[in-house]
């Protein structure tokens, strides 16, 4: 590997912890109401699982990428 590769693996696994971040969360202060908007957003529900996704394709990509 050379230093091209390390940086866009450390690229991709800054872009699969954002994507984790952004589907975290969601926890209502009252166990007994449910919060429909908050869970399902289209952050936690599309945004996300692309950035996690594109992350993995960044780090298969860092792989194998030929060093020069």
């Amino acid at each position: 590997f050379g230093k091209e590769n390390y940086t866009l693996m450390f690229i991709g696994l800054g872009v699969i912890i954002l994507g984790f971040v952004l589907m975290a969360g969601g926890k209502s202060t009252d166990p007994k109401i449910f919060n429909e908007a908050e869970i399902y957003s289209t952050t936690r529900i599309t945004i996300a699982p692309i950035l996690v996704v594109l992350g993995l394709i960044i780090e298969g990509y860092a792989i194998m990428k030929k060093s020069k």
